[in-house]
């Protein structure tokens, strides 16, 4: 508290610092307040998140802690070309999965039997925390730990002394690797999965942390360092508060409504910012079979604007692969991801304009302080005057699609409403640019290319009297949008771009799509499946996107659902991602697919709201006359669907022979009448 209550004292002085001493007080902090460790986190902006361990091996998500510890055998680990990577991207740091649910730890722990010290990496002497917190060091990176609660190894789980031991687990991290930046903790706990029940003790982990890393964010639904963003498509809301009421919630089951953690709650009691994690992959582990699925440049800036542009920090994971490396597709896409940030914020479009307040607070808060790369150094208006307006004079007209306002948030939270408009030369009026409700650290509006000599800011709703410390204006790398493809239920493949007027070509055998490959000029039929790679092209091929890549199985053109006997229930048949059949949770889902086909795996796509009420365990089972049942999934699990509910890909241990196919929902995301299906598919190649 002492760091808040100097706050007032640091802001007279910088009016000091600026060249003039200020004629009034500084505003009051107002509201809950960030603490100095949190201000800290906050200005990190952007760091990487690293799943590593047995899942990485065994091509699943969630590991059940039954898997053998000689699975884990990296190759040819290099925890420094993770760090050198992360540098270069330009994150500030690296959080592991130092253990996950499985229970496997990533150093020779002294409290558990499942370890790198029973696998065969360097012969069991090895410690990945100590060469990643080592790497870290050298390249001038903080050093973050994720450990799970929730522990499918370990004998003592579920009963009262398994707390205890999680707590000497967190002290043992917490003390052998140097300074911890960030404690990761998720509520994922084994009752909500049918497993064993443990009640945690948040007290004493939290004390633990405390006590060996005062200065450590704690991560969690509920902070109360930062909280989680309510979903892992990188998507912070577009109202997002700084701010959340927390008294009555805990992690996981017990936190507050996605929506909630989504925005934050307006004047919430206690300070826990946003934090947005989301994967360059589909999944959270390695997979060999998503090489090819690392986002596009244009999808992570868009995490980007949606992330760090909304008042959030951005958990960037990367997981590394079975030799123990970051793959080279991920590291180029964050080399190329870092060039288009780094081109579309070189250059402010701001600097040599002249500014006009409609209200100012006094000479030490006077609007040119928004010029100024220092943080410290803000405008703020009178107490009580809680709108105000702002005119941007550039020196010339300029062409931007980026307008960047940032809050002085160690004085707390106060912008809740505010419009951006530009004056129209023919007109002579004012023309809404765009709008938004909520500021914080930084916001970033993003809107196609307009061009301007004029530009106005309405702070149109305060909590107190507003404190900004920049504007910006941008333009930004305008993107040529990847082709997007759709195949109905026959099996025609139709393309679009959303740019103007692209050029689409496409291969059908895997290869890289060029300008001398197939030409896509209208919808074609690939009714047996495969890989369809296409890419956009303009200005005589001189510009193009990136490449998009589907894999489409056999197409449902003779299927037909026989169980339910509702007309819904064809939805999750019909070939469109976006219509979702609702089935009632007592009935399987019995397809019959036409004929006999050899099936080698099964896709499952769920509806696409962490709030639906989607499958978590299944039982499959394949039939050749619907009368004679096999089982080739008895208890099958879409691990971190809730999460993340995207398609589910499941390959078989070998190929069967069927012609119907039953999928048995076992256990949902969210239990109740009926569960959702948007799509299924099976792969025969």
């Amino acid at each position: 508290m002492n760091y808040l209550r100097s706050i007032g004292l640091s802001a007279a002085c910088l009016s000091l610092f600026n060249g003039c001493v200020a004629d009034v007080a500084p505003p009051e902090p107002y509201g809950a307040l960030p603490t100095e460790h949190q201000l800290i986190w906050q200005h990190m902006q952007y760091y990487m998140f690293i799943h590593f361990g047995p899942n990485t091996f065994t091509n699943v998500e969630w590991g059940d802690g039954k898997e053998d510890p000689k699975v884990f055998n990296p190759t040819n680990l290099d925890c420094r070309q993770w760090a050198a990577t992360a540098k270069a991207a330009g994150m500030k740091g690296i959080i592991i999965t130092a253990k996950h649910h499985d229970g496997f730890c990533l150093w020779p722990s002294n409290f558990s039997t499942h370890t790198v010290r029973e696998s065969p990496w360097k012969e069991g002497k090895g410690d990945l925390l100590r060469e990643l917190s080592d790497a870290c060091k050298e390249y001038g990176l903080k050093f973050g730990v994720y450990l799970s609660p929730w522990d499918q190894n370990h004998p003592a789980y579920g009963t009262p002394e398994y707390n205890q031991i999680f707590a000497n687990t967190l002290n043992e991290v917490l003390t052998q690797y140097g300074e911890v930046f960030e404690q990761w903790f998720d509520g994922a706990n084994g009752d909500a999965h049918k497993g064993k029940k443990q009640v945690y003790d948040w007290p004493l982990f939290h004390e633990t942390v405390y006590r060996n890393q005062p200065q450590a964010i704690i991560f969690s639904d509920i902070g109360p360092g930062c909280r989680w963003m309510g979903n892992e498509r990188g998507i912070a809301g577009e109202t997002n508060w700084s701010t959340l009421n927390v008294e009555g919630f805990g992690p996981g089951l017990d936190a507050p409504a996605s929506s909630v953690l989504n925005s934050g709650d307006k004047e919430g009691k206690a300070w826990v910012p946003a934090e947005t994690d989301v994967s360059i992959r589909p999944g959270w582990f390695y997979s060999p079979s998503t090489d090819e699925k690392v986002k596009t440049v244009e999808q992570l800036t868009d995490i980007y604007y949606s992330s760090i542009g909304r008042n959030s920090n951005l958990l960037l994971n990367v997981p590394p692969n079975r030799e123990g490396r970051i793959h080279a597709n991920d590291s180029i896409r964050l080399m190329e991801f870092k060039q288009v940030i780094d081109e579309s914020f070189a250059q402010d479009l701001i600097q040599g304009a002249t500014l006009t307040a409609s209200h100012t607070r006094g000479r030490g808060y006077k609007v040119s302080n928004l010029l100024q790369e220092n943080y410290d150094s803000y405008w703020a208006t009178n107490d009580g005057q809680l709108t105000a307006s702002i005119e941007i004079h550039l020196p010339k007209a300029e062409t931007f699609n980026r307008f960047l306002l940032q809050e002085y948030i160690p004085l707390g939270q106060r912008v809740a409403k505010f419009a951006v408009d530009v004056w129209n030369e023919s007109t002579k009026d004012w023309e809404l640019l765009s709008e938004g409700t909520t500021i914080g650290y930084k916001r970033i509006l993003c809107f196609p290319q307009v061009k301007a000599q004029k530009i106005r800011l309405t702070i149109q709703e305060a909590l107190a009297c507003p404190v900004l410390t920049r504007i910006g204006l941008f333009k930004a790398v305008e993107f040529l949008s990847v082709p997007s493809m759709e195949r109905n239920k026959e099996g025609e493949v139709t393309m679009r771009c959303i740019s103007d007027d692209p050029v689409i070509y496409y291969t059908l055998d895997g290869s890289e799509p060029t300008a001398s490959s197939i030409r896509y000029q209208a919808p074609f039929s690939l009714p047996e499946g495969g890989v369809v790679r296409a890419i956009a092209m303009i200005d005589g091929n001189r510009k193009q996107s990136e490449i998009a890549t589907v894999r489409y199985g056999i197409a449902p053109a003779k299927w037909k659902v026989i169980a339910p006997e509702d007309q819904m229930a064809g939805r999750a048949i019909d070939g469109k991602g976006n219509t979702v059949a609702r089935i009632p949770s007592s009935s399987p889902l019995t397809i019959d697919l036409g004929e006999s086909l050899v099936l080698k795996g099964f896709v499952y796509t769920p509806a696409n709201r962490t709030d639906a009420p989607n499958i978590y365990r299944y039982l499959l089972a394949v039939s050749k006359d619907n009368k004679e049942w096999s089982v080739v999934k008895p208890a099958g699990v879409f691990p971190n669907i809730q999460n993340n509910p995207i398609a589910q890909e499941v390959v078989f241990d070998q190929p069967v022979e069927a012609r119907y196919m039953k999928l048995k929902a076992i256990e949902l995301t969210h239990p109740g009448e009926v569960y959702t299906v948007a799509e299924i598919g099976v792969y025969t190649k």
